[in-house]
């Protein structure tokens, strides 16, 4: 949200002056930079100090701070609309759609050989062994990451597998507090930095649970938490529009982890599946 749109949601607590000063701040934000603070309160006929009073108001230590911070908006748009500007990471608004196309299949493909390339697979077998013997596992992320958790969760259920995943925060702390020595938690997070994230595996990790974490090779809080981490790797430095190659390296890794189990589970998951297409061809 940009500072002008956070000051109009406090107009309705603002006095008549402050309505005022904010009515000529959202006509023309381009001209703050060009006063002072007495400058502008004899433009707008109220005194010096209702304009530093509505700024304070508003968060700021003054009327300086608050221009800054107008200038400053003002420049991030700028910037997300220059033109020459890509929309998402090498992605240009002028490229083609099979140029769009080649690049997209370029990242995604880059994520997946360096995140497969990446895996330590002795530690991986350790792992699905883990989760094979695991009583519930419960899969966590949160925004594109929730996408990808709800996706793994379907896969193991498939299989016999207790798995539970919701996109609530409050539900994922919670379901973590009843997570024990027997369970499972998978933390589905590429910055591995969120703090509802940290907050669920942290109480997973206080009720004995083993913390797997799927996330960037950073330093992060959550590196710290997790038992266990398998790293994802994706080029998310530059501007991006979505978590595109970050949510392709977490897929291929919790695609390997479902056929590792399919594999371990061998002729019984064989059968399970099996049911559930019988019973979804009968409706």
């Amino acid at each position: 949200m940009s500072i002008l749109e956070k000051i109009q949601n406090q107009r309705s607590h603002l006095s008549t002056n402050g309505i005022k000063i904010l009515d000529f701040i959202i006509e023309q934000p381009s001209e703050i930079s060009a006063y002072s603070s007495q400058a502008l309160a004899t433009k707008i006929g109220v005194s010096q100090s209702s304009i530093v009073k509505f700024t304070q108001k508003l968060g700021f230590k003054g009327f300086t701070a608050f221009k800054l911070a107008i200038i400053e908006d003002a420049g991030r748009k700028q910037a997300i609309l220059e033109p020459d500007r890509p929309i998402h990471n090498k992605i240009n608004s002028d490229d083609s759609a099979l140029t769009i196309a080649q690049k997209l299949v370029q990242e995604k493909n880059h994520a997946l050989i360096a995140t497969t390339n990446a895996i330590d697979f002795s530690e991986f077998e350790v792992i699905t062994t883990l989760l094979n013997q695991a009583q519930r596992i419960q899969i966590v992320g949160i925004g594109g990451s929730a996408l990808t958790a709800k996706d793994l969760a379907f896969k193991l259920l498939k299989i016999g597998m207790t798995a539970l995943t919701e996109q609530d925060s409050h539900v994922q702390i919670a379901t973590a507090n009843a997570l024990t020595k027997n369970d499972i938690q998978i933390v589905i997070s590429y910055s591995g930095s969120r703090k509802d994230i940290l907050m669920a595996a942290q109480t997973a990790r206080d009720k004995g649970a083993t913390v797997i974490a799927l996330t960037s090779t950073k330093k992060s809080p959550l590196r710290k938490l997790a038992n266990f981490c398998i790293d994802t790797i994706a080029d998310e430095r530059q501007f991006r529009s979505s978590s595109i190659s970050s949510r392709t390296a977490q897929n291929v890794i919790t695609d390997l982890l479902f056929m590792t189990l399919l594999q371990i589970k061998s002729d019984t998951a064989k059968l399970l599946i099996d049911e559930i297409s019988s019973t979804m061809n009968r409706i």
